[in-house]
């Protein structure tokens, strides 16, 4: 009888420790680590959809945690969610911004209830005093790779459509900051600079505007392979050739397996490497400050690099293929 009350008063003891969980015990106390993730939704893109999978597969209850996540392409709805994170009392919030502006004053909120921020995939304008580290890449280096590539072309000349990702993202800022140099000094002629919203059908929309206006154009720079999908789509539906040999230079971002094959197959010209897994790096952050231990840097840039048609092997496809 005196077992059966210990096991009760010690599973008694188990439940209570769970319960203050959620007013910020830290996981030294015996809870879990409440984290509140905020990402944009799978959907957006396949390299969105294996960001999402592989913060999905590190933030579980047998690594330790209780997570919650939300997802939105719109700024004020991620805000939404992080001010509901404060509210709830997490321990820590990892977020990839929609928007790069206007973080500030729920940073300041997040720091007054002694909840951490970790930054994935996106920087934002915040002090860096604000969040305890980014693991993200370096987009407008992604940006500056792609253009450098497109020079190295030697084309007599370049009239561009330019498709470019959501606005005020770090990813459409980044990518497009390397190309509107070349608009500026005249190096290259802006055909249509227009957002596709990360979506195949805008894409296609926009570069059919194109072609049933007559305009001249010989490259098309989109910001996501999704986008250059759709721009690939509108160019077949045309009769228009693309990729090696082809009228239009195809260039996109984010590596995706079926892009790679394009690439691998001739049909595209160029895909930008964009690393989706920043999953286990945050673990580890985040296991070190439960220690007490923190970043050693602020700022944790993924190596990536670029794919050309010409010089990408079937071993580089299964690879760096996501999906």
């Amino acid at each position: 009888m005196k077992k059966v009350m210990c096991l009760a008063l010690a599973l008694m003891f188990v439940f209570s420790l769970s319960s203050c969980a959620g007013s910020q015990q830290p996981a030294a106390g015996g809870g879990p680590i409440k984290v509140g993730i905020i990402n944009n939704p799978p959907e957006e893109s396949g390299y969105r959809a294996a960001n999402v999978a592989d913060f999905q597969k590190v933030f579980t209850t047998e690594n330790g945690y209780d997570p919650q996540f939300a997802y939105s392409l719109k700024f004020e709805e991620q805000l939404a969610s992080f001010n509901q994170f404060v509210t709830d009392g997490v321990d820590y919030i990892l977020l990839s911004a929609a928007a790069t502006d206007g973080w500030d004053a729920a940073f300041e909120s997040a720091n007054e209830a002694g909840i951490k921020i970790l930054l994935f995939d996106r920087m934002v304008s915040a002090s860096d005093a604000l969040y305890e580290a980014a693991v993200v890449s370096d987009m407008a280096q992604e940006g500056t790779t792609a253009v450098d590539w497109l020079k190295g072309q030697n084309l007599d000349h370049y009239d561009v459509i330019h498709i470019q990702g959501v606005m005020g993202s770090d990813a459409q800022i980044g990518r497009t900051a390397a190309l509107n140099k070349e608009f500026d000094s005249g190096a290259m002629n802006k055909v249509i600079q227009q957002t596709g919203n990360w979506s195949d059908a805008e894409a296609k929309a926009i570069v059919e505007s194109v072609i049933n206006a007559g305009t001249a154009f010989n490259v098309v720079y989109a910001e996501n392979d999704n986008m250059a999908q759709g721009a690939v789509q509108a160019l077949d539906a045309a009769g228009i050739t693309h990729g090696v040999n082809g009228d239009v230079v195809i260039m996109g971002f984010d590596c995706n397996k079926w892009a790679l094959q394009e690439l691998l197959s001739g049909n595209w010209n160029y895909d930008g490497q964009c690393s989706p897994f920043q999953a286990d790096v945050i673990d580890g952050i985040i296991k070190d400050l439960e220690k007490g231990v923190a970043p050693s840097v602020k700022k944790i840039i993924s190596e990536e690099k670029g794919f050309d048609a010409k010089t990408i092997t079937e071993d580089d496809v299964n690879t760096y293929g996501l999906g």
